[in-house]
């Protein structure tokens, strides 16, 4: 009898303290994440880059912002439109309006070049609409090192640059497979929204594979609900080894800021398209001569073939 009631002392204790033992193991397993998301902190920042341009643009053509303001790029229009906060519509063209210096900024990371590439050189990838048409374009570490840098070679049907500097301030961040990312892993967003240099932000992967959204020529865009805004243009998302699996690119929004929906470009294609603006300077693409349409049910049906089963090829180039 009293082993009895001994065993049940000790169960009602269990019973007790299992609640408080699960929270301080969950409060636990909070920490070994947090303690991650620090680990790539510590590891991508060194190597992630503010960059600011200048260039010359006729008056008419530019949006008007306050002094100082984080906006000064006429390109986020290309993704918000006139509806962004501080945009107002242009003044109506006149003859012979002078030129005006305007800067623009974004982000950008250093990056891995391979054995038998031109690797003698400090290259920074990033997006072309950060570095498009600039006369100047600045880079500063998070160490504090500014450096002028120079364009290397760009691709805009890709949205992909290279820029180039002369000197070894900071490794390349490793490079993941994009392909073996999966929905639902977290990833990590580094940047520099609004100016707010080496902002860090961390989600998920929303969905991959993202096409027709209408930014690009190509695109093959990883989507996330990790923060990016204006600024985080051309900086890397990494996954928890500290690899980049993306460069982030665009953001779909209705307010400007960030409402969830992030695109990067994967890294596999930007790699690609890296490797050859180092080496050639330019992008040589393969041209498959055909004109090509989705198979809908009611063609598949005139056809005799099951829905999803091929494309049709609608047209086919001469020669």
């Amino acid at each position: 009898m009293r082993m009895i009631i001994v065993a049940r002392y000790f169960l009602i204790l269990w019973m007790i303290a299992l609640p408080a033992l699960a929270e301080d193991a969950g409060i636990e397993n909070l920490r070994v994440t947090s303690k991650a998301f620090a680990s790539v902190a510590r590891k991508v920042s060194p190597s992630v880059v503010f960059i600011q341009v200048e260039s010359t643009r006729a008056a008419s053509s530019i949006q008007q912002f306050g002094p100082g303001s984080p906006f000064s790029d006429d390109l986020l229009k290309r993704f918000f439109g006139n509806q962004f906060p501080g945009f107002q519509q242009p003044a109506q063209p006149r003859a012979q309006q002078p030129e005006r210096r305007v800067m623009g900024q974004g982000s950008g990371f250093v990056y891995k070049v391979e054995g038998g590439l031109l690797s003698t050189k400090t290259y920074i990838m990033t997006n072309n609409h950060v570095v498009d048409h600039a006369d100047k374009i600045r880079v500063k570490f998070q160490n504090g090192k500014e450096f002028i840098a120079k364009l290397k070679g760009s691709d805009p049907k890709s949205d992909v640059a290279i820029i180039e500097i002369d000197s070894k301030v900071a490794p390349a961040l490793a490079l993941g497979d994009s392909s073996r990312l999966e929905v639902g892993e977290w990833v990590v967003a580094i940047g520099n929204p609004f100016g707010l240099s080496h902002t860090l932000t961390v989600g998920v992967v929303s969905a991959k594979g993202r096409s027709s959204v209408g930014i690009n020529d190509y695109e093959n865009f990883i989507q996330t609900d990790a923060a990016i805004n204006p600024g985080n243009s051309g900086g890397p998302l990494v996954n928890l080894d500290s690899e980049v699996i993306g460069m982030n690119t665009a953001i779909l929004s209705r307010s400007g800021g960030s409402m969830g929906i992030g695109f990067a470009i994967p890294i596999n294609l930007a790699k690609q398209i890296a490797d050859q603006l180092i080496d050639k300077g330019e992008v040589v693409r393969g041209h498959l001569g055909i004109v090509i349409q989705q198979l809908t049910p009611e063609l598949a049906d005139s056809f005799g073939v099951e829905p999803g089963e091929g494309i049709l090829v609608a047209q086919v180039t001469d020669n």
